[in-house]
């Protein structure tokens, strides 16, 4: 099955469905995929190494502007997406449609018209929960009403990392949209609770990673540049301002949701910080459970690093090897975690849709 992925950054969509072909469910062949950020594109490409018939397509916008470009493709049966979220976030200014990000679904529906009778049969795309409220829930209104009229039968539901062997929360909605006729029954069948069924039956089959915990991730032994300073860790480990307040909370097994700011270390009511006791200790010993704040302070405390960041969103770690090795910073490295898909969840997905044949070879 040809796959096509937009706003790719390192390429979640491609790694589950690389393992879901390595894996033996059905077999995945890329054709292309867009990325605007220079530095995701050195990731991707130093990872997946793509072959010389796949097309980098760049900017989308650019891309989509020319309808015979579009058309130039190679035929193509998939498009997986994760569409910028910014616009819609909670985190953001929540403009919607109105913020130029917000566009950007809508070059996804200019390829579509540009293919005519060559659309791609399913459409998998990902966003911020809050995508299914925005507005009134016009926002999504919109999206659906659009993918609608070109043909599309059209399914969603909010799906979270951590029911995924993945130990993060996580919650993002997954749109499946099919130009195909439906099995029966399947019409109120997407849903998370059906897909994490399918993927505990099928688990032995999964080549990917697995973690009950956060403490089967992190390292023992890191750089020293991972541990907070004593000049930084009051700020981290305050509860905010008067303006805003928050519990800060480090040594949390189950990590927070992993943002694309990360590497700007914000308070631990929002970014994930460990001491070295809880690492050593496996979790035996938890500081936390008897440290003030201020006895916090003196011992040692680290974030994550980008290592960790990856394989929380499913990534193996030699991911991160090979983007150092192509130049990619750590900044941007945390920046590329934390707008990834997760892996998982992707694979769960398209592993239910194939099993109840709502996606055929």
């Amino acid at each position: 099955m040809r796959h096509l992925e937009l706003f790719s950054g390192i390429g979640g969509f491609r790694r589950a469905l690389d393992l879901l072909t390595s894996d033996g469910i059905m077999s995945f062949e890329s054709i292309g995929y867009s990325e605007i950020d220079e530095r995701a594109a050195s990731t991707y490409r130093a990872c997946y190494k793509p072959q010389r018939t796949e097309r980098a397509l760049g900017d989308i916008v650019k891309f989509t502007a020319d309808a015979d470009a579009i058309r130039s493709l190679a035929p193509v049966d998939i498009i997986t997406g994760g569409f910028p979220c910014q616009a819609f976030s909670m985190m953001g200014l929540k403009q919607g449609f109105k913020e130029d990000r917000g566009q950007l679904f809508f070059r996804i529906t200019d390829i579509i018209d540009a293919l005519g009778e060559q659309k791609p049969r399913y459409l998998l795309l990902e966003n911020v929960k809050n995508l299914q409220s925005h507005d009134n829930k016009n926002t999504y209104k919109r999206i659906r009403k659009e993918l609608e009229e070109r043909g599309y039968t059209v399914r969603e539901d909010i799906f979270n990392t951590v029911n995924f062997g993945l130990p993060q929360k996580r919650s993002r909605i997954y749109i499946f949209a099919t130009s195909e006729e439906l099995p029966d029954g399947f019409m109120f069948d997407f849903s998370e609770n059906r897909v994490l069924d399918c993927f505990k039956e099928h688990i032995s089959r999964f080549g990917g990673l697995q973690f009950d915990s956060v403490l089967d991730i992190l390292e023992e032994n890191v750089d020293p540049k991972y541990f907070l300073s004593a000049k930084v860790k009051p700020t981290i480990l305050s509860d905010g301002t008067a303006g805003y307040r928050s519990k800060s909370e480090i040594n949390q097994v189950v990590a927070r949701t992993l943002t694309a700011t990360m590497h700007k270390m914000h308070r631990a009511c929002q970014d994930n910080y460990y001491s070295q006791d809880f690492i050593t200790s496996h979790g035996k010993k938890n500081p936390v459970l008897n440290m003030t704040k201020e006895q916090l302070a003196e011992i040692d405390i680290r974030k994550i690093t980008p290592e960790e960041a990856f394989m929380l969103q499913g990534f193996p770690r030699e991911f991160v090897t090979q983007a150092r090795a192509a130049g990619v910073s750590d900044g941007a490295l945390y920046t590329q975690a934390g707008n990834a898909v997760s892996v998982n969840v992707v694979y769960a997905i398209m592993q239910y849709l194939i099993e109840c044949k709502a996606i055929r070879q």
